[in-house]
């Protein structure tokens, strides 16, 4: 087997880019790696290396990719793809982030939202494709990792009685969402990857990135995902704003819209709480624990909600604030705790 640049040489050469320039453009939490190929300043193309190796695999980012172009959403145009080796070619579709469009002009902040929020009604008024349900007991599961890994990077150890008490209750608060209609929904549907695009039209102004984890689920929470930001504040006010916005589009049911919300936030962040420690704690990137008084802080908003009355004093008694010390404590834990 050649070496992996050996190979990314040979899919950009068969591909008619493999003598062109090449910068790094990002890495994210997973093994993916992006780089910005430019024929001249006006032709450039993005190249994803996804080792197979490191548990990476480019067909659902492929699979979800043609669904959202088919139903007119501006996904990047996939150009050259190797399944087998993890690497595809895809559109360019800039550096307009929204958090950095935001952050240059805090007066595109609500428009931006909006725009955000028009995408998902549009995506969730179109057939879904054929993928499996993000539904109560996946939810559940990953919830629980901020026992798994939060509750434990602070507290030295797992409560087991704490975990199932919060598995069984918070289940069953989940399990009425499964009989809702499902939509694609996909999952990590945040400031920074959607990128900015004045020049189209319509719901095409929004550039789609990092959905290769789509599944079916309910409405909400896609919405939750761009609202309860965990890389970015988000005014309160542009909050409210988004949540009726979306609701006068669909004309859903506010009411248990709204529980649904609640829910699906608690459960968001949960998982986010628990992937962060485990980001520092097992991965070595200890940067993503500066986020979780943010993250904390989505939690007690939607522990606040009537839905998740039952839930909030099981959380309340059993993982701890996240103050100074205890966050030291997991950065202090770096890359030394192994998979469970």
């Amino acid at each position: 087997m050649p070496d992996r640049p050996t190979l990314i040489s040979s899919f950009l050469d068969q591909a008619g880019w493999g003598d062109m320039p090449r910068t790094l453009v990002a890495g994210d939490a997973s093994n993916r790696r992006y780089e910005r190929l430019e024929r001249d300043a006006q032709t450039t193309a993005i190249l994803m290396d996804a080792p197979p190796d490191k548990g990476e695999d480019v067909r659902p980012f492929v699979h979800i990719t043609n669904h959202l172009r088919e139903v007119g959403l501006s996904a990047p145009e996939i150009y050259a793809q190797d399944d087998t080796h993890g690497l595809l070619l895809i559109e360019d579709l800039g550096d307009d982030l929204f958090a950095r469009v935001m952050a240059a002009d805090s007066k595109l902040e609500e428009p931006l939202y909006a725009a955000s929020v028009d995408v998902l009604v549009h995506l969730h008024r179109a057939q879904s494709p054929d993928l499996p349900r993000y539904d109560a007991d996946i939810m559940t599961d990953r919830a629980a990792l901020a026992y798994d890994w939060y509750q434990r990077g602070v507290k030295g150890s797992v409560n087991a009685t704490e975990k199932d008490a919060f598995v069984t209750a918070f289940r069953s608060c989940l399990v009425p969402l499964d009989s809702a209609p499902a939509v694609l929904i996909q999952r990590d549907y945040h400031a920074e990857n959607l990128i900015w695009l004045p020049k189209r039209t319509g719901v095409r102004k929004v550039g789609l990135l990092d959905y290769q984890d789509a599944m079916l689920g309910h409405p909400a929470y896609d919405l939750v995902s761009i609202v309860q930001d965990a890389r970015r504040e988000v005014p309160e006010h542009v909050g409210k704003a988004m949540i009726a916005r979306y609701i006068g589009a669909t004309q859903l049911d506010e009411d248990p819209f709204r529980d649904a919300y609640a829910l699906l936030g608690a459960q968001r962040n949960l998982r986010i709480l628990g992937v962060f420690a485990r980001l520092s704690m097992h991965y070595g990137k200890p940067h993503y624990v500066d986020l979780i008084p943010r993250v904390w802080g989505h939690i007690q908003t939607n522990l606040s909600h009537p839905a998740l009355a039952s839930i909030k004093p099981l959380i309340d008694n059993t993982l701890p604030v996240p103050n100074p010390d205890l966050l030291q404590k997991l950065k202090d834990q770096c890359a030394t705790i192994p998979l469970p």
